[in-house]
């Protein structure tokens, strides 16, 4: 199995400069950019049940392994909430100056029906009802995924493996299984042997918590229980029907790999047999990643991962999101507005930062006022951030207790996120930076009360977390608004000459309409201007 990296074990004398803190003129103050990889970052591990410090196994590299969709249908807000989550991971490990492998897998083959390994196939059901080849289902909705993911702004994985492009190995770690004495051939199929497994001194059950007597009880009436040797084994490859559309040639005969193989098989191909995170939804933690971890330690000898990370459920008004209650909504129709509870469309960045105000291990409800309130909370985070462009910086004698207050909350926002990736209080700081950036702004757009050191620190670090870490964007000033630029010129034009011939009736028409549109005049020393949101 390869190393973390294929080179890293090569003595970067180059990268490693990078790694140094880069300070400001005053050696207080750190610019976030690039820090050394010893920070102080602690993680909640799913498996120790506490937080512990991370501490990559080859620093600065960091392998990081998360489940991706199973692409029979479009993702759910439930999944798109996990990919949302752990590219905010994805992302401040960067920041941080970590080199990170990002793996994340495109499960197109294998997936049954039920936890147990047994069932129908996702993508065979899908294309028969779709009168589609499986592969059509399997292109179109993974098409469908790298969209939700281009509008909510998810950096690309470094590696996007696929099920059915990793056959080969999937067999080969089936076969090392049976080797190793914990798994079994059965008319076809091949199980893992859960007793076997713990006859060897390990834990099946441990990531979850499960009682594996309980666990046998709710077996037992699942089909497909009389080729096993205990109800609770799993399908590492199960024999093929003749109408089975997606099957390969094994050793056991025609077949398919089982769902929760492919995972352990491409995680251990691109990261090695041990790497730094692995991350997920609740929902897989049993039986998918009880598996994974079985299925490592059996192949491998050893613990495969440091850090188990998972992302909590999401409900809409106190509910369970689920398609018999009515209240599940696709990512897209939070765009297109296409759905009864929303009562209007809402942009990618709103619900991104909406995920963001919970942490990602919290359950999070979804409301019409939470996500109202997400729109205006991330209009003013963007007007800051344009504010703070233009600010410029005055040469005069800096408040000491200004200064002060400005470098507490830039450290702050590096605290916080060091503190198991804590999104909700990082924007709660970020909130008091707009604050102090808009006073500024209404001061004449500049900034005379604090050092340059600690502006440029201020425009290093608000920056870096709004749009590096937490991977939000301006929708607004991403389009093209020149046409509106020129709209709003004219109206703002006829509004100054209304107020400038006392015609306050007109010149409060105009202000009122605009406010109902989301569009509001601001008036100042400098001219008038206007924000949307």
């Amino acid at each position: 199995m390869p190393p973390v990296h294929p080179n890293a074990d090569i003595n970067h004398s180059s990268d490693k400069k990078e790694y140094k803190n880069l300070t400001t003129h005053d050696s207080s103050l750190t610019t976030y950019s690039y820090l050394c990889p010893m920070s102080d970052l602690t993680i909640y591990n799913t498996l120790s049940r506490q937080k512990e410090k991370f501490e990559p196994i080859n620093p600065p590299y960091v392998g990081l392994y998360c489940c991706g969709p199973t692409v029979y249908s479009d993702v759910h807000l439930g999944n798109t909430r996990t990919f949302i989550s752990f590219d905010l991971v994805y992302r401040y490990l960067k920041f941080l100056g970590y080199k990170v492998r990002y793996v994340r897998n495109i499960t197109d083959a294998g997936h049954l029906t039920n936890e147990a390994g047994e069932g129908k196939n996702r993508m065979e059901d899908q294309a028969k009802l779709e009168k589609l080849e499986p592969m059509e289902i399997v292109q179109k909705y993974t098409v469908g995924f790298h969209e939700v993911c281009r509008l909510f702004n998810l950096l690309p994985p470094t590696i996007e493996p696929t099920a059915t492009g990793h056959i080969v190995e999937q067999i080969e770690m089936t076969q090392k299984l049976i080797d190793n004495g914990v798994a079994y051939a059965s008319n076809g199929s091949v199980y893992f042997d859960v007793n076997a497994y713990n006859a060897k001194g390990n834990n099946y059950g441990k990531l979850s918590g499960r009682n594996i007597d309980e666990l046998i009880a709710g077996y037992r009436d699942l089909d497909g229980q009389d080729e096993k040797r205990n109800p609770i084994d799993f399908a590492l490859w199960k024999k093929a029907s003749q109408e089975h559309i997606m099957q390969w040639n094994s050793p056991w005969g025609s077949g398919f790999p089982g769902w929760h193989l492919e995972c352990s098989v491409m995680s251990t191909k691109y990261l090695g047999k041990q790497f730094d995170i692995h991350a997920g939804g609740m929902d897989l933690k049993f039986p998918h990643h009880e598996c994974e971890i079985a299925q490592n330690v059996g192949a491998c000898g050893n613990e495969p991962v440091r850090y188990w990370m998972h992302t909590n459920m999401l409900n809409f008004n106190g509910q369970k999101m689920s398609k018999s209650l009515g209240n599940s909504i696709l990512p897209m129709q939070f765009i297109t507005g296409e759905h009864p509870l929303l009562d209007k469309p809402y942009s990618a960045m709103t619900v991104r930062f909406l995920f963001m105000q919970s942490h990602y291990s919290s359950e999070l409800d979804i409301t019409i006022k939470g996500l109202q309130d997400a729109e205006k909370g991330l209009r003013k985070l963007m007007n800051a951030a344009k504010y703070l462009a233009e600010l410029k910086f005055d040469i005069a004698a800096s408040d000491e207790q200004q200064d002060k207050l400005i470098q507490e909350l830039c450290n702050e926002c590096k605290t916080v996120m060091d503190d198991d990736f804590n999104a909700p209080k990082l924007l709660a700081t970020l909130y008091e930076l707009a604050t102090q950036i808009n006073i500024y702004y209404n001061d004449g757009k500049k900034v005379s009360n604090i050092s340059k050191a600690t502006f440029n620190l201020l425009q290093t670090t608000y920056n870096g977390y709004l749009f590096d870490v937490l991977g939000l964007s301006d929708e607004a000033a991403a389009g093209n608004n020149e046409a509106l630029d020129k709209v709003m010129q004219l109206v703002i034009d006829i509004r100054k000459q209304s107020r400038e011939t006392k015609d306050w009736t007109t010149s409060d028409k105009i202000r009122d309409a605009l406010k109902n549109a989301g569009i509001e005049i601001k008036d100042s020393k400098d001219g008038t201007t206007y924000e949307i949101g």
